[in-house]
């Protein structure tokens, strides 16, 4: 099977996707390599803001905009942890660079400087992670289980998220009701 990098592109949870974590989700792969793969889902916002979650961490916050912020439900692994996709990258305690543009933090202090008001110009919080084994991603794109377009991050950042798995799809000149369960294969 031929080894492609999916890191900086999205998703598309085809029509037939069975796995209710990922049906209908656009995810943002934000590492692809031998040991497997690292995204969030993007679309899929859940019933906690970003000022109830310094609320439970005890930080306080000086940002009511960014209190409102809804926390998007980033994927199965890891529930309980917290991932901040931002841009600029930024110089934080643990962060991933998936490009130039882009970075994922898990560190606290990336909150804190959310809730100081300093934040990164544009960010997204999601609780949880979507994690494939080495070849997994592969195995599910020669079952058609996924669509894969490069990531945008005007879509991520700058879109209500009921808005970003049909602009992932547009981007590809795709309308997703016109998808069927069947694919075939070129």
């Amino acid at each position: 099977m031929q080894s492609v990098d999916l890191t900086n592109h999205f998703l598309i949870a085809m029509p037939a996707m069975a796995d209710p974590f990922f049906s209908k989700t656009l995810t943002y792969i934000c590492e692809h390599n031998e040991q497997g793969a690292l995204g969030l889902v993007v679309n899929r916002p859940i019933d906690l803001t970003l000022k109830d979650l310094f609320d439970q961490l005890g930080i306080s916050s000086d940002d009511e905009a960014a209190g409102g912020l809804q926390i998007m439900f980033g994927g199965p692994v890891q529930l309980d942890r917290g991932f901040v996709l931002h841009q600029p990258v930024g110089d934080w305690q643990s962060t991933m660079i998936v490009n130039q543009e882009v970075g994922l933090t898990t560190s606290l202090d990336i909150l804190r400087a959310i809730a100081s008001g300093d934040s990164p110009k544009r960010i997204m919080v999601a609780l949880g992670y979507s994690g494939w084994a080495p070849g997994q991603i592969e195995h599910e794109l020669s079952q058609n289980a996924w669509l894969t377009v490069p990531a945008s991050p005007t879509i991520i950042f700058e879109l209500p998220s009921e808005e970003r798995l049909t602009a992932a799809m547009h981007s590809l000149g795709i309308d997703f009701s016109s998808l069927s369960d069947e694919v075939g294969h070129s």
